[in-house]
């Protein structure tokens, strides 16, 4: 299996560069954070430093958990998906599913280990950094120093192998359906089960006092919860939005918006893919950032002077927040990127069908835009879920009063990698000629 992996790798490593960099950030963020489990668990730590540390460690290694089967899930998606005519000369010249899968299941873990490997020494330093956040903004007391041990090296490797085999695994299983199926009955049962726990979750805020200590906990992954529901159900969701937007797009941008949404239509499943990291970078910020600031407020409002578990609670959400902006964007990218890059054929045949750049670059703009409309828009609905649950409760308000600018800044994060990859990628592919784009990708 590995041997058959590494000479997959050898001769074309560049498709293997967005699994590498998703596997690399990912165990870097894990490393990071859970070496304040080591820092934590070190000689002469006070127990109100070891709080704060596992806390950190906890909560964000979690996130970051979850961001990285995403993350990987995602680009190793669209790399198999490329490779459905190499898949298919494999299984002619002899291989069986089963082989095929090994190979793919190999070339992953090799890739994911490799980029473990690389975020070992970067993790060293960000950890201390970390350590002098905490430090400077006097949660922690100076004397700790910091310590990068098993737990950090072990959570960092095991986290990162297991998510890019398991996604390397299901990618395979999706590839190897029949065009137009359904997704599979495991994808259906844990968003199903992702959105009746955001449910729950939710509920369980209004049975907490407004200032319970735990209070921003159950809105918080009630909102994730069910931005991940709404994430594994894109593929269906996509065709019904794209059914509704069908007759506003035809209406501005005419045959060319026709085309459009039949095109996204037949490749809903591949697009799909886009959506799951715009939902979960627009719910998680959206829901983290406007709890965040009706926290702030309402302690402001009370006259009271944040404590050392109030100040610790707000960093972790900010720290939470850019990563999840940081890792989310390069979800985007890679995944665009990955996307785009590998329609370089399909965009040679229409030029040579009479299409001129401009037109192309039309029809990814507009798909670009409807990508966006509905990421953002279930990402919002699920984000703002647990606002309003948590407003409701701490300051027996209904809405924020932070008005639309967090929202804005959102949104306006994720139209620009979105619209800006995809758009930027195009320009790119286009500059090749439209025979040899054909014949190149043939």
């Amino acid at each position: 299996m590995f041997a058959l992996a590494m000479r997959s790798i050898r001769q074309r490593p560049g498709r293997f560069t967005a699994t590498l960099f998703s596997s690399f950030l990912g165990a870097l963020i894990i490393m990071t954070f859970n070496s304040m489990h080591d820092t934590a668990a070190g000689p002469g730590v006070d127990d109100r430093s070891a709080e704060t540390l596992t806390v950190a460690a906890s909560v964000v290694g979690g996130y970051g958990s979850l961001l990285v089967f995403f993350a990987v899930a995602s680009t190793l998606t669209v790399a198999v998906r490329q490779r459905s005519e190499e898949i298919q000369l494999l299984r002619t010249s002899g291989a069986t599913p089963a082989q095929i899968k090994r190979m793919i299941v190999g070339e992953a873990f090799v890739v994911a280990l490799l980029g473990a490997s690389l975020a070992v020494v970067p993790a060293m330093f960000g950890g201390q950094l970390l350590l002098d956040v905490f430090q400077d903004s006097g949660q922690v007391a100076g004397s700790v120093e910091h310590s990068f041990g098993a737990i950090a090296f072990a959570t960092g490797f095991d986290i990162t192998l297991l998510a890019a085999v398991g996604a390397a695994f299901l990618a395979v299983r999706r590839a190897g359906r029949a065009n137009g199926k359904r997704p599979g009955r495991a994808r259906n049962f844990f968003a199903c089960a992702a959105l009746v726990a955001g449910a729950l979750s939710l509920s369980a805020t209004f049975l907490l006092d407004s200032d319970a200590e735990i209070m921003m906990a159950p809105p918080a992954y009630g909102a994730i919860l069910l931005s991940v529901g709404c994430a594994l159900l894109s593929t269906r969701i996509l065709p019904g939005v794209l059914s509704v937007l069908e007759g506003p797009v035809t209406a501005l941008a005419g045959a060319g918006g026709y085309l459009t949404v039949r095109n996204m239509r037949q490749r809903a499943a591949q697009l799909s893919n886009v959506l799951m990291p715009l939902i979960l970078f627009t719910g998680m910020a959206v829901a983290t950032l406007y709890m965040q600031g009706v926290e702030n407020d309402a302690v402001k409002a009370s006259g009271l002077v944040k404590d050392a578990d109030a100040k610790t609670l707000e960093t972790l959400n900010y720290a939470v927040v850019g990563i999840i902006v940081a890792f989310c964007c390069i979800m985007l990218i890679n995944t665009l990127y990955a996307a785009t890059s590998y329609r370089v054929r399909e965009f040679g045949q229409q030029r040579l069908a009479g299409a001129t750049p401009q037109q192309v670059l039309a029809m990814v703009g507009a798909e670009s835009a409807v990508l966006t409309v509905t990421g953002v828009a279930l990402g919002s609905l699920t984000g703002f879920a647990g606002v309003l649950a948590f407003t409701s409760v701490r300051t027996d308000q209904v809405l924020p009063g932070q008005g639309l600018g967090i929202w804005l800044a959102v949104a306006g994060i994720a139209t620009a990698v979105t619209v800006g990859t995809s758009m930027g990628t195009a320009w790119r592919r286009l500059r090749t000629p439209a025979v040899d784009a054909v014949a190149v990708a043939a």
